[in-house]
């Protein structure tokens, strides 16, 4: 039960606090006086989406807390949200994911909105509430055939990964080991490109690089070449280190020059000996680059994309192998799959359709208590492609009288008759199960007697929980065991409890217009003596 409201900021109301105890519940006010709030706030407590146009001009957030009284105790919940939409969730003093806040009241805070009643026109919406209302072989049947469609689905997954044509795969494969092989035969590496493109230059330019070559170790071999000019300078230096030590560095560098022209003279003689002397060796090499170029025209613009794409191929034909192998057994499983889905969702149906119908059944008994003569409700079962949620199209159809043909409920029910539709519908698939539950002005096109039975239902739905009913209605008002007024002046509103002369005053005005009017209040105590609440006339001496 809901012990405590407080909220801040909520809209055009500012500040307020409500007590509300067990039994009815109804806020009331002038249309725009913001009533409908309160219940806003309760969605918040029970980790609905949040909206930034929820904060009011009194700060940059709002704040929501709920005290709570469960089977394991009391709790505090609590949500406030910034002007710039971010929201923040607590419970008993922690915080903790909006998420947690739904788990927390999942079963025990039921909300019956004004537009419930889209969802009964759609398929969506009327499975939701059937598969809300199942009982526990139903919900078997049901998280079978979720386990049944998962495994359906995903071997759909896995047979479109082999593109749904077993030929094309296999031309697929050829024609990768075609390319992976083709490129591995070339045997190229990694810099083979490089070292090939300098060899052939050197083979194209032999005779130049032969002649070149002898000419420079003919000059470094001549009698009065280099060599000895520096071997005669670096003797005299050592001849003279003896009348000058100082001059031993010089001596010593001259004899390394020595050294390194004798060396120059071995490399540029070892350098022509080693011209390849293969007049097929340039040929060769020239084969080997028009290869290379033949695969950098098919495969890439240099030789490291070549070597990348031939591993890319060979990656795909090893998966395109695993595909072909397993695609002998895929198709048999997946044949079993669609089977099992089928199965799995002919139960489902078989548990729906009697769900729906004990839910057609109850709503009858409840919608003839509203004022009813003799509707009918059903539910019509229609095949569909397998799906998320079944095989099958459910639509509820009504008619207000047995004299009258059924029809689905968005061309046939008029506001007033979908307003008890709506309570009828969520009453027998088991709302009235939660230990709180809250309704936004679900009497929306109703009034005189059929109004008087909307008030019965309700007070009789609060014996032994607690109903917030927000309402427009003197006769459902009447029968509140809490009153509670939401008033609203310029761009603020307050909220109080009403009580003796003050709710006789409510209704008055609800009646007619006219709170303060005698012969309003005389109607307002008809209407309470009506629903059975003399005791407050009572208190009224």
């Amino acid at each position: 039960m809901l012990d405590e409201l407080s909220v801040s900021n909520l809209g055009i109301i500012a500040d307020a606090t409500l007590e509300p105890g067990a039994g009815l519940v109804v806020v009331t006010g002038e249309t725009g006086a913001g009533k409908t709030l309160l219940l806003g706030a309760l969605q918040l407590l029970i980790g609905e989406p949040a909206r930034r146009d929820q904060v009011g001009p009194e700060g940059d957030e709002l704040r929501v807390e709920g005290r709570f009284q469960w089977v394991d105790g009391e709790h505090v919940a609590a949500r406030r949200v910034s002007r710039e939409g971010r929201s923040r969730a607590y419970v008993d003093g922690a915080m903790v994911p909006a998420k947690a806040l739904s788990t927390k009241s999942n079963g025990l805070v039921e909300i019956v909105a004004q537009h419930d009643h889209l969802a009964l026109a759609s398929a969506v919406g009327v499975r939701a509430m059937i598969d809300g209302a199942l009982d526990a072989a139903g919900r078997k049947a049901l998280t079978d055939y979720r386990v049944a469609w998962e495994r359906l689905v995903g071997l759909r997954q896995e047979s479109e990964l082999l593109g749904g044509d077993r030929r094309a795969l296999e031309r697929e494969l050829d024609m990768v080991r075609f390319q992976a092989e083709e490129i591995a035969d070339a045997g190229f590496a990694a810099g083979d490109d490089k070292s090939l493109a300098v060899e052939a230059d050197r083979l194209r330019n032999r005779e130049a690089l032969l002649e070149g070559l002898a000419a420079a170790s003919d000059a470094l071999a001549a009698e009065q070449g280099a060599g000895d000019s520096l071997g005669r300078a670096a003797g005299e230096l050592r001849r003279l280190v003896r009348f000058d030590p100082e001059l031993e560095s010089l001596a010593v560098q001259a004899e390394e020059l020595v050294g390194l022209v004798d060396e120059l003279g071995g490399e540029v003689g070892r350098a022509g000996g080693n011209l390849d002397h293969d007049p097929g060796r340039l040929q060769a090499v020239e084969v080997r680059l028009a290869r290379l170029g033949d695969l950098r025209r098919k495969y890439g613009d240099s030789l490291d994309e070549v070597l990348a794409y031939g591993a890319e191929a060979e990656s795909r034909a090893a998966e395109l192998v695993r595909l072909l192998d397993r695609a002998d057994s895929l198709a048999d499983e997946l044949a079993a799959a669609e089977a099992a889905a089928d199965r799995a969702a002919d139960k489902l149906r078989e548990r729906r359709t009697s769900t729906a119908d004990q839910i057609a059944g109850d709503a009858t008994t409840h919608l003839k208590e509203l004022g009813f003569r003799s509707p009918t409700v059903a539910f019509s079962f229609d095949s569909a492609e397998l799906g998320p949620t079944g095989s099958d199209r459910t639509t509820l159809m009504f008619a207000s009288d047995a004299g009258l043909t059924p029809g689905p409920v968005a061309r046939i029910a008029s506001g007033g008759e979908l307003s008890r539709l709506v309570l009828a519908l969520r009453l027998a698939a088991g709302v009235g199960d939660a230990e709180v539950v809250a309704f936004d002005e679900i009497d929306a096109g109703i009034g005189g007697t059929t109004a008087l039975a909307m008030g019965r239902k309700l007070a009789t739905l609060a014996a032994g929980r607690q109903v917030l009913c927000v309402t427009h209605l003197p006769q459902v008002a009447a029968f509140a065991d809490q009153h509670f007024v939401v008033a609203r002046q310029d761009a603020a509103a307050t909220v109080a409890v009403v009580a003796g002369t003050g709710r006789l005053e409510e209704l008055s005005r609800m009646l007619a217009g006219m709170p303060e009017s005698e012969r309003g209040k005389e109607h307002a105590a008809e209407l309470l003596e009506a629903a059975g609440k003399a005791e407050f006339l009572n208190d009224l001496g």
